[in-house]
């Protein structure tokens, strides 16, 4: 694998993070609504302050990590999907304490296990499928003749 610009890295991640959101994050939030612990996947309920689709925000919002994500590729240890769910476990943390304050909820969702698990378990599936999208969309060098 090549290590392409950091534009281009950054672009890279975001589109990796949005496809894992549409594929590995509704895929288990789909699980967890067969089990029911979650509302239906793909959420259409508009969201504050814009009024753009859940399902939107979360993509942008994943996209901004897996940016991050793209830019740290060459640091990151591998194999990429472990780093990957190092990256969910955090996006997962900051919903929990930081997301969660902002929207005036109680942090940590007042440590209640459900949404811990919920959150940790679908935030952890996504950073694996960035992990495992991301090296697939980076330019690869060329075979020797």
């Amino acid at each position: 694998m090549t290590s392409p610009g950091l534009p281009a890295r950054a672009l890279l991640g975001f589109i990796a993070a949005v496809l894992s959101t549409l594929i590995f994050h509704q895929a288990m939030w789909a699980a967890l609504y067969v089990a029911h612990m979650m509302p239906p996947p793909f959420p259409m309920a508009p969201t504050a302050p814009l009024g753009v689709p859940k399902i939107i925000s979360l993509c942008f919002w994943g996209g901004l990590y897996g940016a991050m994500f793209g830019l740290a590729l060459p640091s990151l240890p591998r194999p990429l999907w472990l780093s990957g769910l190092g990256l969910g476990i955090i996006a997962a943390l900051v919903g929990l304490f930081v997301v969660t304050a902002i929207k005036g909820l109680p942090i940590g969702f007042g440590f209640a296990l459900v949404p811990w698990v919920d959150s940790l378990l679908i935030n952890g599936f996504w950073g694996i499928g960035v992990g495992l999208i991301t090296p697939l969309l980076m330019p690869r060098a060329p075979r020797p003749a």
